[in-house]
């Protein structure tokens, strides 16, 4: 009998990778793709960001891929002078939250945007990023 393949492919994601294994594995090749995915429940329609593999609300596994994409509402957003290992060279950055309307999207703001050009409200995006060591991740830019 033959090892079991382990899909690792969350190993890919971030500026560190705290897991090389999840049940939306897909999120990466996603990336890989150009595109910021999100879960959406078949059983009662609610929507996830970060992607889920089940619904907590209605307990079922049937969910569908959905694109991330047009413009979100800036409603909140702050800039870290400290952060958790792995982070430190990158400090300060600025993280956010997006309103979509139907779910929200937390993440980081993209480099080369100055924290007194956000404003609450203002319309952004969220856009596929390769880190300098080939990683992947998203961020915030402007609309």
């Amino acid at each position: 009998m033959g090892k079991k393949e382990i899909d690792d492919r969350f190993k890919k994601f971030g500026t560190v990778s705290f897991t090389a294994t999840t049940r939306v594995n897909d999120f990466i090749t996603n990336l890989e793709s150009g595109k910021v995915t999100g879960t959406q429940c078949n059983g009662c329609g609610i929507k996830f960001f970060p992607p889920r593999a089940d619904c907590h609300k209605c307990l079922t596994t049937d969910m569908t891929w959905f694109d991330v994409d047009g413009n979100g509402k800036l409603i909140t957003y702050s800039t870290l002078k400290y952060g958790p290992q792995g982070f430190e060279g990158d400090l300060p950055y600025s993280i956010a939250v997006l309103d979509y309307g139907d779910y929200k999207v937390f993440g980081r703001i993209a480099d080369g945007i100055d924290v007194d050009e956000l404003k609450i409200g203002m319309e952004m995006t969220a856009a596929v990023n390769t880190l300098p060591n080939g990683q992947l991740n998203y961020v915030f830019k402007k609309a």
